[in-house]
């Protein structure tokens, strides 16, 4: 499921029109990024929680050529998935 079809499947549950369901789900996901990038974990219960982890610099590898690289020091989002939603997929 992409995005779309996440709007228009929104749109259908609720009876709202896809333009207001996408102001939704955008609203929903930029609530989510704006934490993120605030540090703040997000935890929807059921669901699951999302959070940011520091990754130190470091130096790899080029496949290819077999080069040294350095890779710089960054932050990346990280989902865990709650129990409920676990025990839905499997």
């Amino acid at each position: 499921m992409n995005k779309s079809e996440l709007i228009k499947k929104v749109a259908a549950e609720n009876d709202l029109s896809q333009k207001a369901a996408a102001k939704v789900v955008d609203s929903v996901l930029g609530s989510i990024m704006d934490s993120l990038a605030a540090r703040k974990p997000v935890t929807l219960i059921g669901f699951g929680t999302f959070t940011c982890r520091h990754r130190d610099a470091r130096t790899g590898r080029n496949p290819a050529t077999g080069k040294a690289m350095k890779f710089a020091a960054s932050n990346t989002p990280i989902f865990k998935a709650g129990k409920a939603f676990k025990d839905k997929v499997n």
